[in-house]
């Protein structure tokens, strides 16, 4: 069973239009309304892989029900906390050309005892077992509610992966070495962030991910948006080119990724096949609306498709 946790989940609302225009009166292609939020991206993309799941987590009990569709529709075990009021929208506006402009409305507020009952809810994890901690925290929550909840499981052997940013993600690379995640997916402005220094060149930003791997985290995978991803571990690393995209809205594909890393890693695959299979998921993800994946068939010819180089032609230019 891998286990999804997700501290501040939201109703993706995506509105279809042409062209945004600020300040005009315009006329949408269409909308739809999807369970999102980090994790349950995670988890539904697991579920379409055809691995057990469980999601844990806050919920809105005021419209908590599309989430438990979804989690009933692709057998998620459901040990989300219900607290009061409503899970928050975040509205995308996606223009024709693929662009897409987030307006994230704010949700329900939660506290230290909601957090207790999600690291309750996790007590039974034992060692190896996969926990996958992703997005933003809840208001109310101290900023490093994640980070320690990381912790505490890395240090009971759990297999952590990491996908958070900014206070939360400084936290939990901070942690010591015993309690520090299996892997870690930033993108470049978060390893930026937490750098503190500039990694406009492929070297640096190379460098950094390698400082990662030396304090202990066995896997970081740096996001490049259209050029794929930098996968680096103590034994090197590649970086991994997608096939063609499809045009559409990019929303969730950087969880679809943090999905394929997570199934690759309870799969045993090595890295090269962890990099092809967490990429396929990724632009997979661009081919359907929602948190949805293509049929298992068509992301295994998708990962073939995949272009790896090693580290050092990407850094040479190659």
């Amino acid at each position: 069973m891998i286990r999804c946790v997700t501290f501040n989940p939201a109703v993706d609302q995506t509105v279809s239009l042409q062209r945004l225009q600020p300040g005009e009166v315009l006329r949408a292609d269409g909308v739809r309304q999807d369970p999102g939020g980090k994790g349950i991206n995670v988890a539904s993309c697991l579920a379409d892989w055809g691995l057990a799941v469980a999601a844990h987590g806050l919920l809105g009990r005021e419209n908590a029900a599309i989430f438990e569709q979804l989690f009933a529709a692709k057998g998620i075990a459901d040990h989300m906390r219900r607290v009061p009021g409503a899970t928050r929208t975040n509205i995308k506006l996606l223009e024709a050309g693929g662009r897409t402009t987030d307006v994230n409305l704010p949700g329900f507020e939660a506290g230290a005892l909601d957090a207790a009952a999600v690291a309750d809810s996790l007590a039974e994890v034992a060692a190896g077992e996969l926990v996958v901690i992703s997005g933003s925290q809840a208001a109310g929550l101290d900023a490093d509610t994640s980070a320690r909840l990381a912790a505490a499981l890395a240090a009971r052997g759990a297999r952590v992966v990491l996908d958070l940013s900014g206070p939360a993600l400084a936290a939990a690379l901070a942690a010591p070495a015993g309690a520090l995640p299996l892997a870690v997916k930033p993108n470049r402005a978060e390893l930026e962030a937490w750098a503190g220094r500039p990694l406009a060149e492929r070297s640096a930003l190379l460098a950094a991910a390698q400082e990662l791997v030396a304090r202990g985290i066995a896997l970081v995978v740096v996001s490049l948006g259209t050029e794929g991803a930098a996968f680096v571990g103590a034994d090197g690393g590649v970086v991994a080119a997608p096939p063609a995209l499809a045009h559409g809205s990019t929303v969730g594909a950087g969880d679809a990724m943090v999905a394929g890393i997570t199934a690759a890693l309870a799969e045993g695959l090595e890295l090269q096949a962890l990099a092809c299979q967490a990429t396929a998921f990724a632009a997979g993800k661009l081919r359907h609306a929602g948190p949805h994946l293509p049929p298992p068939a068509e992301m295994r010819a998708l990962a073939a498709q995949v272009r790896l180089l090693p580290l050092a032609d990407w850094v040479a230019g190659c």
